[in-house]
């Protein structure tokens, strides 16, 4: 099982988005993403959320709180837990990444470009400012082939 954060870092109605584009061999390349990473041995959530963030984007955070747990299962991937997060507060310059281009981006626009289907649901879940929740997405290639909420099936388009 991998353990994984995700964040969306907010500033003036925009997200901080990486567009995957600078690693070799990458599940999420050209997709269209927020900053976080895989879990080093013995972090928690929170610890792995501030330092992935800050080797991503040079940015310390300061105001964040987790907004749910996604489940990622694949025909392709390992499982995966990720922990979402969205942050309002941090300090610091924003640094290049290595693994793509750091570019902020509408809300409202986030959810059109290359991505996940899944990450479209989280999308709607965050601007509804849903209470804390998990998500089960399933895969089959890339193709989202199933979605639950909160342990209910939701409708996906086909």
């Amino acid at each position: 099982m991998l353990n994984t954060t995700l964040c969306y870092i907010e500033r003036d109605g925009k997200y901080l988005m990486l567009h995957r584009v600078k690693k070799e061999n990458d599940l999420n390349h050209d997709k269209w993403v927020g900053v976080g990473g895989k879990f080093e041995p013995d972090e928690s959530p929170d610890e792995c959320l501030l330092r992935e963030v800050r080797e991503e984007t040079g940015l310390t955070l300061t105001d964040y709180r987790c907004r749910g747990i996604i489940t990622f299962v694949s025909d392709r991937w390992e499982t995966e837990y990720m922990y979402l997060y969205t942050a309002a507060g941090f300090t610091g310059t924003l640094t290049d990444c290595d693994e793509g281009t750091l570019e902020w981006v509408d809300k409202a626009a986030a959810a059109r470009l290359p991505s996940w289907e899944g990450d479209r649901i989280f999308f709607r879940l965050l601007e509804e400012d849903a209470p804390f929740f998990s998500l089960k997405l399933c895969y089959e290639g890339d193709a989202l082939v199933y979605a639950a909420l909160n342990g209910a099936a939701l409708q996906i388009g086909k």
